[in-house]
């Protein structure tokens, strides 16, 4: 009975659910006191990018709405195992039926989104949207982290980056969905079969060291292991692996020789290469390109692996490395070097009232209100269609409508009033980046597959300029808010000064 109930327990995971006990602590007071009917907006969206980037790439919204389609399919005894006690009898009634009713807007997967812009939004009933927070939190930190590396990554090189870090992540869930994150944001394709099956992908793989050395730890057994995997996999692309006794004394030489004696050359049809997996990836790479091209195998393929990142990449390719691809692990698949995204999820307005979080740390004032952010793009003769700003309105206010019919507007940077930048009429194109994905608690927008969300991440990054898209101090993107939304804040902010400086007890 102990092992059905633990088996039980496992089929009900059910992500909506996957949450902190203080959302329904809070609920149960909201539920209390007449406010599960109140309407509240609440913003994700993050305040900094990881490591000095100048922006962050969306991923995970599709995620986010499968998830909260689940929500209200849990069976009432549930609740109890956390809300125990007849005092929660009412409100276990209540979330056992709970779904989501109201509206979702969100900012396409592949898109770049700068600090402090609304990446998704959510209206609706109070305790619905409050219980979104940490699963929403928890997928969209996992895969913008992830996404973001991996963009940092495919920058680093014009060179196809395969995404290798599935025995790195952070569990079979984080492996599967980091791979999709890191295919949108540039990664060429992923070693992980269940990506490839769920988004349709396919995935891609080599040799282990493990392969060469199960023919026995020798030169010839290097050799046979090289002829068999030949032999089975006949028609495919063939990587053979050439660093597991010695890369120039024997690897590169037996996978020549296997190649030749399988009949193997450039007239081959499918891709044919080698890994280099440990050593002076640029030293090696040279002296592998030059032994191939003299056996007259130029179309062989040099493909790298080992721990790899975009500043390792950065320097091969600045030596000059003979590499045509590069496989990248645990730098994407956990964002190594900054493994915490820090998207928050705050309330915005309440009943049509805005609030805000004020804070003594600066960084984490927020905008208040029910906000919506266009891109604005101009026209160059020399670069094509470029983007020039973002800027973050409430919802119909003065400038929000001024951009959306096409008339003349000015914006002004939110930390110094006196810089200010005038878009003439008939010189821009605007477009909102956040769209409605959900409709009274039901998806309403296209679903997109996975290739066609790279296609769009992509297509976007190309619109900024190159010196907005290097890796090392990139230039400055102008993003800005409204002046009604800077009035709006300000307005809260000094009434709530003059109430702290006025309170006592």
């Amino acid at each position: 009975m102990q092992n059905l109930m633990k088996l039980n327990r496992r089929q009900m995971f059910n992500n909506a659910y996957c949450s902190d006990k203080y959302q329904y602590t809070m609920g149960k007071s909201f539920y209390d006191h007449g406010f599960k009917d109140k309407t509240a907006i609440f913003n994700l969206f993050y305040r900094k990018a990881p490591e000095n980037n100048n922006w962050a790439v969306v991923s995970g919204v599709e995620e986010v709405l499968e998830m909260v389609e689940n929500l209200g399919r849990m069976p009432e005894d549930f609740f109890s195992r956390f809300l125990p006690g007849e005092e929660y009898a009412g409100f276990r009634k209540y979330l056992s039926t709970m779904k989501f009713t109201g509206n979702i807007h969100a900012m396409r997967e592949g898109e770049i989104a700068f600090p402090n812009q609304p990446v998704i939004i959510v209206e609706g009933p109070m305790i619905e949207a409050q219980v979104l927070e940490t699963p929403m939190l928890c997928i969209m930190n996992h895969q913008m982290a992830v996404a973001t590396k991996a963009s940092r990554v495919c920058r680093a090189t014009n060179r196809p980056v395969s995404e290798f870090g599935s025995r790195r992540a952070h569990g079979p869930w984080a492996a599967v969905y980091g791979a999709k994150a890191a295919i949108i944001a540039g990664c060429a394709n992923t070693s992980n079969i269940l990506t490839g099956d769920i988004f349709g992908c396919g995935s891609t793989g080599t040799m282990a060291h493990s392969y060469v050395t199960s023919f026995g730890c020798s030169v010839a057994g290097e050799y046979e292991a090289f002829d068999s995997y030949i032999k089975t996999h006949r028609g495919e692309a063939l990587i053979l692996l050439v660093d597991t006794y010695d890369t120039l004394k024997c690897g590169i030489l037996n996978a020549i020789r296997a190649y030749k004696d399988n009949g193997i050359d450039d007239s081959y049809p499918q891709m044919y290469g080698i890994r280099l997996d440990s050593g002076d990836l640029a030293y090696l790479s040279t002296e592998c390109r030059h032994i191939l091209d003299a056996h007259g195998l130029t179309n062989c393929r040099i493909f790298a692996t080992n721990s790899l990142d975009e500043y390792i990449i950065s320097d091969l390719e600045r030596q000059g490395a003979c590499i045509d691809s590069y496989g990248v692990g645990d730098a994407i698949a956990t964002s190594k070097a900054n493994p915490c995204f820090g998207n928050v999820y705050k309330l915005v307005q309440i009943d049509g009232e805005a609030v805000l979080k004020r804070s003594e740390d600066k960084a984490k004032l927020i905008n208040p209100g029910f906000q919506i952010t266009y891109r604005i793009m101009k026209h160059d003769s020399d670069t094509g269609d470029v983007f020039k700003a973002d800027v973050t309105c409430l919802r119909g206010d003065n400038l929000s409508r001024l951009i959306t019919s096409g008339e003349t507007f000015t914006i002004c940077d939110e930390y110094d009033r006196y810089k200010s930048k005038t878009f003439e009429a008939g010189t821009y194109s605007a477009s909102a980046l956040q769209h409605k994905v959900m409709e009274n608690g039901k998806v309403c927008c296209d679903r997109h597959s996975l290739m066609e969300k790279k296609e769009y991440y992509n297509r976007t990054l190309s619109h900024f300029s190159p010196s907005e898209r290097r890796l090392i101090n990139p230039h400055y993107y102008k993003v800005d808010i409204s002046d009604q939304l800077y009035d709006k804040k300000m307005e809260i902010i000094n009434r709530l000064t003059r109430e702290i400086n006025e309170f006592h007890i």
